[in-house]
């Protein structure tokens, strides 16, 4: 059975086609007689966690698939008053043809695929967010890509080789630690930049040794800073995220208190290259992480990948859905 827990459930080889579908459903948004691969399907979105972006556009984007989407949030199932993940998965699989789950713990995406007989895809966990930055190259390679609309899925993908992406602010996040994943399984280069108490954390650095990477030993190329400006210098992409993630807001002074240097501001944006994009998975909040003007800069793509989402979800529910067949 196929899931989509980690970038790294996709090989290399398989992205061109992934990229290349997220384009054709993109482009054929609305027309009659688009393909319904998940007709006759239910696919059951487990929600912890608040949501826009994710809850709206993967039940959007099952329904335009053909299927049916039924939101559970957890507190209205038995999953929140005690019974186990494991006889979860196994009750679900037997009414549903996929599991969406966005939760707190990692694990419990894992335990459900392990004990479940449908795919699931995580729609964020405390430690990666692989839809999003799946969308996130996706919507990168509409801006680098000869010919984007026209190209092969190959040459989509070949735009990202070599490109660098800069991270600001909290590098042991759950998007940090998915751009990590990313950039190597897209052969891009990704430098950090953050205070040394929210470096890649050691759990971190142990997924990253269990995964195939070309690379340092530990499997994963990357580099970490304390110096905002060496971390964007030749940055194809100035990339932040909030720095109080769900679940963090006790930490909320301190956490402001400690990355105040890194916030991107107009002053270090310009320091990236001429043509630097600035990207954010939303929310944002400005002020803190990022200076209005910068998210209102022309280079600014935030809602290209807003809307992206739906696209390349899309993609990845209609190639699990395949394969499960």
């Amino acid at each position: 059975m196929k899931h989509f827990l980690k970038e790294t459930d996709f090989a290399r080889s398989e992205l061109p086609k992934l990229f290349a579908l997220a384009r054709e459903l993109k482009r054929t948004r609305g027309q009659r007689g688009a393909p319904k691969p998940l007709a006759g399907q239910t696919w059951a979105m487990i929600f912890s966690k608040s949501s826009t972006r994710t809850r709206v556009s993967f039940e959007v984007g099952i329904h335009e698939l053909g299927g049916n989407p039924l939101f559970l949030n957890k507190n209205d199932i038995q999953l929140g008053r005690g019974e186990t993940v494991e006889d979860t998965a196994r009750v679900l699989s037997r009414f549903v043809h996929g599991l969406v789950v966005r939760t707190f713990d990692h694990g419990e995406v894992e335990r459900l695929a392990s004990f479940g007989s449908v795919p699931v895809i995580n729609a964020l966990t405390d430690f990666l967010h692989p839809c999003q930055i799946f969308t996130d190259a996706f919507t990168m390679t509409e801006r680098w890509a000869k010919n984007a609309q026209t190209a092969t899925g190959a040459k989509l993908v070949e735009s990202l080789r070599g490109r660098k992406i800069a991270f600001l602010g909290d590098t042991a996040c759950n998007m940090a630690n998915s751009w990590i994943l990313g950039a190597n399984l897209f052969g891009m280069k990704i430098s950090l930049a953050g205070p040394k108490e929210f470096a890649p954390s050691a759990a971190f650095q142990a997924q990253l040794a269990k995964e195939k990477f070309s690379g340092k030993a530990t499997g994963g190329d990357f580099q970490f800073t304390t110096d905002p400006y060496e971390a964007v210098r030749g940055a194809d992409v100035v990339y932040t995220d909030v720095w109080v993630s769900m679940g963090k807001e006790e930490e909320t002074k301190e956490r402001i208190r400690v990355m105040l240097p890194y916030v991107v501001t107009g002053k270090l944006f310009a320091a990236a290259k001429q043509d630097a994009l600035f990207m954010h998975c939303l929310p944002a909040h400005a002020g803190e992480e990022v200076m209005q003007e910068v998210l209102e800069n022309p280079r600014s793509i935030i809602f290209d990948q807003a809307e992206n989402r739906l696209h390349m979800q899309k993609a990845i529910l209609a190639t699990l859905a395949a394969a499960a067949r």
